[in-house]
């Protein structure tokens, strides 16, 4: 019986060609769309390399001023604030400080290569799941005797030298400075802000004043906890931290905030501080909009199904009225149209993730986003082509049953009595 629904879904689809690929182009082009924006949003939060413990950090990125006289004023904290407040907590399991990475130029002969360099503590490699090829990370002491060693990505490796084999002990100019090459890792991808760089090498060789006493700067932080539950108690302290730090200016300023927090509702709380005014980290009102797009982009293709499964159905009441008449129930006239739209929202499916695939590999190929790598998520896919397929279904049984309760006459004179 269901081969029987197949075959004759199949026919009903090569009937009217033009209708099967306007419902095809709509099912499969709104869940590329999900598929391709899940991926990057997947990209940019997720628990990727080197931030694999993702789910045990906490990230400190900015610092928010309110000014006595109205304003408010968003930065990078300072090193300073970060070694003397931050550094010394004790909940932590450990707490990596770093800049900001910043375009540097460097020369190979007499090619020009810019570079995004990024200063770092010890603790960085060891919060972080870097992949090394070669070489290690640059330890304690060299941090503090503020040696000239470098780490850098293999691309970085390629470009410079021409190869990312036996690289380490040799030297890279960077900046009209010397660095010894002390190890190789893979690339990170550019929307990984706290991790990426092509040359990382120790703070201490910053030309920056790192014990001057300022709150705003160009570093941040990366705090790991022993285990999630340890995530409340470690933003307690950093609350109670907070309120203990000097305003440098008390007659201008009215408070100052900084959070350590998710990476998402890092992300979360500058791009939703319009709506939060920085009171919370705004995930509830990011995640309603984005389910709200979602939703209202997924009823595009629901919509194009209904229209076309009432014209489809219409169409067939002559063949509904004859299998009435040769004794078809209502139910297996339903279980006939339901098969046909599962089997158009599965073809449809398919070709959205096949599509998906391929504008990932595009959009990784172009190299518009540094070493990005996109990967599909599968549930994101699942629930997109759940939803599709429950309005279809539902488009397409509802007029099927209304039909289906037709008498046979009625059927055959088109139904619509």
């Amino acid at each position: 019986m269901l081969l029987s629904y197949l075959k004759i879904a199949w026919k009903v689809l090569l009937r009217r060609k033009f209708f099967t690929f306007i419902s095809l182009f709509g099912i499969s082009f709104t869940l590329m769309v999900l598929l391709v924006v899940a991926a990057m949003f997947d990209h940019l939060v997720g628990a990727h390399a080197p931030e694999t413990r993702i789910n045990k950090m906490l990230f400190v990125n900015f610092m928010h001023v309110r000014w006595t006289g109205g304003g408010n004023q968003n930065s990078p904290p300072s090193y300073y604030l970060l070694d003397k407040f931050v550094r010394p907590l004790k909940t932590p399991e450990k707490v990596a400080v770093y800049s900001n990475f910043h375009s540097t130029p460097s020369y190979v002969g007499n090619n020009r290569l810019d570079l995004d360099l990024k200063y770092t503590d010890e603790v960085f490699w060891q919060v972080l799941d870097f992949t090394f090829h070669e070489g290690k990370p640059f330890s304690e002491g060299e941090v503090k005797s503020a040696a000239r060693v470098a780490v850098i990505n293999r691309a970085t490796a390629r470009k410079y030298f021409g190869t990312d084999q036996g690289v380490v002990g040799r030297t890279i100019e960077i900046n009209q400075t010397n660095y010894r090459v002390q190890g190789v890792v893979e690339n990170v991808p550019a929307l990984r802000f706290s991790s990426y760089a092509d040359v990382w090498v120790p703070l201490t060789t910053s030309p920056n004043d790192l014990q001057r006493v300022q709150l705003n700067g160009d570093y941040a932080a990366i705090i790991q906890v022993k285990s999630e539950a340890d995530i409340p108690a470690v933003q307690a302290e950093f609350d109670q931290m907070m309120k203990r730090v000097p305003l440098p200016d008390p007659k201008n300023m009215k408070y100052m905030e900084m959070h350590a927090e998710p990476l998402l509702a890092s992300f979360s709380r500058q791009l939703m501080n319009p709506f939060t005014d920085y009171a919370s980290d705004g995930l509830t009102i990011l995640f309603s909009i984005l389910s709200g797009l979602a939703l209202l982009f997924m009823m595009l293709p629901a919509l194009n199904l209904v229209n076309i499964n009432v014209s489809r159905i219409m169409e067939r009441s002559s063949e509904i009225g004859v299998r009435k008449a040769f004794g078809a129930t209502s139910r297996t006239l339903i279980g006939q149209f339901l098969v046909e739209n599962i089997f158009l929202t599965a073809i449809g499916g398919l070709l959205g993730l096949l599509l998906a695939y391929g504008a990932l590999q595009l959009i990784g190929g172009s190299q518009v986003l540094a070493y990005a790598h996109f990967e599909l998520n599968w549930r994101i896919f699942g629930w997109a082509l759940l939803v599709t397929l429950i309005f279809g279904v539902l488009s397409g049984v509802y007029p099927a049953f209304k039909m289906s309760r037709l008498q046979p006459v009625q059927a055959l004179k088109g139904g619509s009595k």
